[in-house]
């Protein structure tokens, strides 16, 4: 199946499509490749190079997600895992993009980390000469350990400060988060910690107890919302895009707070 889409998620490229695999929900099939199918859902037709800081990439995304966030972006890669395409087409799909000058590859949802052979993937990925970046939620810090040998990038996103967290995305087990965050500060090459500002949700509480959750990480990023018509929850889609000026008082709140402090969007 074939779907043209714009792409407002996670480093947009709204011009771009995304070929889609199999729609069939199939979470079983994900815990291996013995049923001859990829984690890979879908991807971006076009090469990236906003998705990873530094590289031309490849977006690959996965199906299925444990958050339930009103102001989600990809809703359609929510839900409970699905089959992706298979691995021979997904390797057509990555030669053709290292001829045209592609050399990392972003894995991203949907939530990753929901499917059992994601270390697969990126094993498939490395050997290809990819360097390699996920995006995560951090819900599971296990296969988050035994993947982060096979990356070279992390990006995980911080919704709000713990306290707030079930009511905003339905996740509830803070611990792992937390955990989450331990393992890319001790044990990631490179990584990034990154919240989407929403002035009516992050207000001066929100901010203190977001600085305070991420102080002493490498890289916080603060980026800004973006409504549209189709995010999941309809109250979301009324609320204004955040303004450059909250997203530069709120920088002043993490000032000093981390090694390298990055506002995009403004």
């Amino acid at each position: 199946m074939v779907m043209e889409s714009g792409r407002s998620g996670r480093g947009a490229d709204s011009a771009a499509a995304r070929t889609q695999g199999d729609d069939s929900t199939a979470q079983e099939a994900l815990a291996s490749a013995g049923g001859g199918r990829s984690p890979v859902y879908g991807y971006l037709r076009r090469p990236s190079m906003v998705d990873y800081p530094g590289q031309l990439a490849v977006v690959l995304f996965t199906a299925g997600c444990n958050f339930r966030c009103g102001f989600c972006h990809n809703p359609e890669l929510t839900g409970q895992p699905r089959l992706g395409m298979s691995w021979p087409r997904l390797e057509q799909a990555c030669d053709t993009m290292a001829a045209n000058w592609v050399d990392a590859a972003v894995v991203t949802g949907g939530e990753p980390t929901m499917i059992c052979s994601l270390p697969e993937l990126l094993v498939f990925l490395r050997a290809r000469g990819f360097r390699v970046k996920l995006d995560t939620n951090g819900s599971n810090p296990d296969l988050l350990a035994r993947c982060l040998p096979l990356l070279d990038y992390v990006a995980m996103d911080i919704k709000t400060g713990l306290s707030e967290y079930a009511a905003l995305t339905g996740f509830a087990d803070t611990g792992k988060l937390r955990d989450s965050m331990q393992l890319l500060r001790y044990h990631a090459p490179d990584y990034e910690l990154r919240t989407t500002l929403i002035e009516p949700i992050h207000g001066p509480a929100q901010l203190q107890e977001l600085a305070d959750m991420v102080r002493g990480a490498h890289r916080y990023v603060l980026q800004p919302f973006v409504p549209g018509a189709a995010l999941p929850d309809p109250e979301y889609r009324a609320y204004p895009r955040t303004s450059p000026q909250f997203l530069l008082r709120a920088r002043e709140v993490f000032e000093g707070s981390v090694d390298e402090l990055v506002t995009r969007g403004t």
